[in-house]
């Protein structure tokens, strides 16, 4: 505990503190999700810390309930990803020859569009539901975990003790378990980490384009959107919204910078 440095306790601490807000928002809540309370912004008090939105409705209430859709969409879709991602390039990277050749070919293929177009064009065409918006993130960012996977696997495929479990006639997915993942396990949550800050912050962006969660639920990046005239009057309305989402971005990636300097550190090191 004592070898873990401060930024990397206060990324923790955000962490919690956001899965919390995940976990029990609307338990935390002080208002309903949609309840009218008074004008458009009215200034923050005491029953209303943040002040209300456009609508008349709480912030901090809708920031509590905002949690749930803008993490748990972003961390469904990130789980996904890995889910479709990593035994593909564990795969590609075991079999070789034509399995390597045409998954790896096939992502390619996908990751010459820009995401943002891909996304846009099938959102467009199948709409924004949740079902659809979690999928649709999920392959797309799937290639990127491929990639890595596939370069992790062809790196430990070739170790003394993966020969020795092919010599014994282990298969392929006993390889992927008992080989490569254990040993693959470090990078691959580091890469989670920052996967997830990608995902996050993509969602927030379809939000704001209105093609990402929609109402009637609350998210951070639809928030910014609907209270974005309220900057023209000096108001802090879409900020709360703003700071939660660079806030929890900047704790996963101090939690995801100690993990890669703690697994680039030299053996020897801090013993």
């Amino acid at each position: 505990m004592r070898r873990i440095p401060l930024t990397a306790w206060i990324g923790l601490a955000i962490i919690a503190l956001n899965l919390a807000a995940l976990l029990f928002g609307p338990l935390l809540a002080p208002y309903g999700e949609e309840d009218i309370l008074g004008g458009p912004f009215d200034p923050a008090g005491a029953l209303n810390w943040f002040g209300l939105d456009q609508n008349g409705r709480d912030m901090l209430s809708r920031l509590l309930y905002g949690a749930q859709m803008s993490i748990g969409v972003s961390l469904a879709a990130s789980l996904l990803s890995f889910t479709v991602g990593l035994p593909l390039g564990f795969l590609a990277a075991l079999r070789g020859g034509w399995v390597d050749t045409v998954l790896s070919r096939l992502v390619d293929t996908i990751m010459c569009v820009p995401v943002l177009i891909s996304a846009l064009v099938v959102l467009q065409a199948l709409g924004s539901s949740l079902p659809v918006l979690i999928v649709t993130i999920a392959l797309l960012d799937s290639t990127r975990v491929f990639r890595l996977a596939r370069i992790l696997g062809q790196g430990i495929n070739v170790m003394e003790y993966a020969e020795a479990a092919r010599l014994r006639g282990e298969g392929s997915w006993w390889l992927i378990r008992k080989e490569i993942l254990p040993n693959a396990a470090a990078p691959l949550i580091a890469e989670f980490g920052m996967r997830f800050c990608f995902t996050f912050l993509f969602v927030a962006g379809l939000s704001f384009l209105g093609l990402g969660i929609q109402p009637p639920y609350a998210d951070w990046g639809g928030m910014v959107k609907d209270n974005q005239q309220g900057i023209l009057y000096g108001l802090y309305a879409p900020l709360y919204p703003a700071a939660a989402i660079a806030l929890l971005t900047i704790g996963v990636n101090l939690v995801v910078d100690w993990l890669l300097a703690g697994r680039s550190r030299p053996q020897g090191e801090g013993r």
